[in-house]
């Protein structure tokens, strides 16, 4: 039974303005949004030398097995090719913050100085940004005047080379298509071997197949079942420390030699499919690192703004673009129903 006359915490907390205990706050931010950028680190990264950067992709021609002529003769065919000359637009991708000398000054929890602070979290949201809009399907967008923004189009625009299951963007006179939804589908294992096939028989090696969270894991989960006959489901014993139990495939060799790393990408973006009005549909590409990079015309930086009264300003910035060196290197199988457990 309490005792009223007692001095108790509840007193010293209603003890106005706010009371007379201090708080208890750890000096320290917890922050779980600081994840990897699984394609950044993938592709790596090379220069653009104007906002419109271009390429060349070109192919050997497929084997002759009719090519025999008479000792004697006098060739008068010319098997010259120039292959393809294709681009794409470098995009501004901007953060913006404005800090109070007030601010700058307090003593604030988890961090020294709070413009410092600032910079570092918007520069990290800036690669995220780059990361998720590269694999969209985003067509690309000269800017026609001042006002209007460039636009660099994504993997899903700009891997259409035949390499594909669900129609795609395409490039003609310097423009990439956008990607257009149609109707989500359930994943199947053979939509894989198919477009890892048709990659690896045009001379890509591709290594990574990377998708939303809940299609790597359908495609996972997929390996374990009857149908698959691929993976077993297994505890493994260490004698030094507990059993671990396996649960998952992280790799799937296909038939001929195509290993293709499973690659769960948290930063790319679900879409609605055809008619749909939320995010239920998804991209799965099959990439060859060697033929993708991402160009910078001006890489990632931060400039001092005009300050205004007593805020000091900052702007972040990047002008890059994403750029399929060889868009037969890749594939993409596109409209997958992410809610869908995958077939054979």
């Amino acid at each position: 039974m309490a005792v009223s006359n007692h001095w108790s915490s509840v007193d010293l907390k209603s003890v106005d303005f706010n009371g007379l205990i201090r708080e208890d706050v750890m000096d320290k931010i917890f922050d779980i949004s600081r994840i990897p950028l699984p394609l950044t680190d993938l592709i790596g990264s090379d220069s653009a030398d104007n906002s419109y950067t271009e390429w060349t992709e070109d192919k050997l021609a497929q084997p002759n097995t009719a090519n025999a002529v008479a000792e004697d003769a006098v060739p008068t065919q010319n098997d010259a090719k120039g292959g393809a000359r294709i681009g794409n637009q470098c995009q501004i991708s901007i953060k913006q913050v404005g800090v109070t000398h007030r601010a700058d000054a307090s003593d604030t929890i988890g961090r020294r100085n709070e413009m410092a602070y600032q910079i570092m979290m918007r520069q990290r949201e800036l690669r995220r940004d780059v990361e998720a809009i590269s694999l969209t399907g985003q067509g690309s967008q000269a800017p026609t005047t001042q006002a209007t923004a460039p636009a660099t189009a994504g993997l899903g625009a700009m891997i259409t080379q035949g390499n594909r299951i669900g129609t795609g963007g395409g490039f003609s006179s310097g423009v990439w298509a956008a990607f257009v939804p149609g109707a989500k589908r359930a994943l199947t294992e053979t939509m894989v071997r198919d477009v890892a096939q048709e990659v690896w028989e045009k001379g890509g090696n591709p290594s990574v197949i990377m998708s939303v969270p809940k299609v790597i894991r359908n495609l996972s989960s997929y390996m374990f079942t009857s149908s698959a006959r691929i993976a077993t489901l297994q505890g493994e014993t260490n004698n030094e420390g507990p059993a671990t139990a396996m649960g998952s495939v992280n790799v799937f060799l296909t038939d001929f030699g195509v290993e293709l790393r499973m690659s769960p990408n948290r930063l790319q973006q679900p879409y609605d499919s055809a008619g749909g009005t939320t995010g239920d549909a998804a991209t799965a590409f099959i990439l060859d690192p060697a033929y993708a990079r991402h160009g910078f015309l001006q890489g990632y930086r931060t400039d001092e703004q005009a300050k205004t009264g007593m805020t000091n300003t900052r702007l972040m910035s990047v002008d890059w673009t994403t750029k399929v060196l060889n868009r037969e290197a890749h594939g993409v199988i596109t409209d997958i129903d992410i809610a869908a457990a995958v077939t054979t």
